[in-house]
């Protein structure tokens, strides 16, 4: 499993309070507003606005917040603030390698936020361009177990262009081409097929390990990191030992 596969699986564990499942939300809101000003309120015709959608449907997010995000999107509600992406790479403790992902209306406050928590943590922001080498993007798709066996799953999925599909822990997880995401996404829905998880990350092509102390620092300032209220997302090219993950799963 990698290294986002079991950090993810601690996140679900952990499960949400009511302050982390409001603050998803929130980011999920803008992902729906961005994708839908960028390509139109229809997720048949706008890939990205449909991955918005399955993420936000993933998350129990109410209907009606979801078609209201996507109306202040589109520029049918005009109090909608004006929100940009913007990718940032740089380095944690160790030389991991990062890449966060950031939603905000306003860039210098988010780059300020960002240097600051890299720099308490021993880590710092790097050029563009300084590690997304290191990192591919990849679809992926998270099923509970008890949705479908397994063999129906594998079928399914490598069917519609699946590159991998695995078993841990509970779940089933696809792994495709971001070209795939599609197909995927709509053979599942053909079957009545519901992720709890879904959407594109960035996969490292080469993991880095440390020992559990070191790795744990790592985990500690990636989750200061996501508690940012402009960061998405954020990807590492750590690996997780099985020690580390006992301790976080503990912790």
């Amino acid at each position: 499993m990698s290294g986002h596969s079991k950090w993810s699986t601690i996140k679900r564990k952990k499960g949400a309070t009511d302050a982390k499942r409001g603050q998803l939300f929130t980011r999920l809101t803008r992902e729906l507003m961005i994708a839908a000003r960028e390509g139109g309120g229809d997720p048949e015709t706008n890939v990205g606005l449909r991955l918005a959608v399955d993420k936000a449907r993933a998350a129990n997010m109410p209907k009606d917040n979801i078609e209201r995000a996507i109306k202040r999107g589109t520029g049918e509600d005009k109090d909608a603030a004006a929100f940009e992406e913007a990718i940032f790479e740089g380095y944690a403790s160790h030389g991991v390698a990062l890449i966060i992902e950031v939603v905000t209306d306003n860039r210098n406050r988010a780059v300020a936020d960002l240097r600051h928590v890299l720099g308490k943590h021993g880590g710092s922001l790097g050029e563009g361009g300084s590690v997304a080498w290191q990192f591919t993007r990849t679809a992926f798709f998270v099923l509970p177990e008890s949705a479908a066996d397994f063999d129906t799953v594998f079928e399914l999925a490598v069917e519609a262009g699946a590159d991998d599909v695995a078993e841990y822990d509970g779940v089933v997880e696809i792994t495709a081409s971001v070209e795939s995401y599609k197909s995927i996404s709509d053979a599942l829905t053909a079957r009545g097929l519901r992720p709890e998880d879904a959407g594109l990350r960035m996969v490292p092509n080469h993991e880095i390990e440390l020992n559990a102390e070191a790795t744990l620092k790592v985990m500690r300032a990636i989750e200061t990191l996501e508690d940012l209220d402009d960061v998405q997302n954020v990807y590492s090219n750590l690996a997780i030992s099985d020690e580390a993950l006992l301790e976080l799963e503990t912790a």
